[in-house]
């Protein structure tokens, strides 16, 4: 397996924009059919140290989240996101067999 950990920090994330946010998980899960889960949520480790939301996308290998990085869908998603993230801290790390 191939994980993909993004940590953020987010301002202006009033319900419109969360409920976008999440509409676009829930297409990139319809639409990517090589994304194994895809999940975007509140952070609730007391020690996030201000990164409140996450982003934890699954696939089988590395190849695979490459060409989710590259998908209009993700691409779309960044562009809504980007004004609204303070901060970020990004982990992709792959289990034996997922690289």
């Amino acid at each position: 397996m191939f994980y993909h950990v993004v940590l953020m920090r987010l301002t202006g994330a009033d319900d419109a924009f969360l409920a976008r946010v999440s509409d676009y998980a829930e297409r990139i899960r319809r639409e990517l059919p090589y994304v194994r889960d895809f999940q975007f949520g509140r952070n609730a480790a007391h020690r996030a140290n201000g990164y409140d939301w996450t982003v934890i996308g699954t696939f089988d290998n590395s190849a695979d989240h490459d060409r989710y990085q590259i998908s209009p869908v993700h691409q779309e998603m960044k562009a809504f996101m980007m004004p609204h993230i303070a901060d970020i801290v990004v982990c992709d790390f792959g289990s034996p067999g997922g690289r």
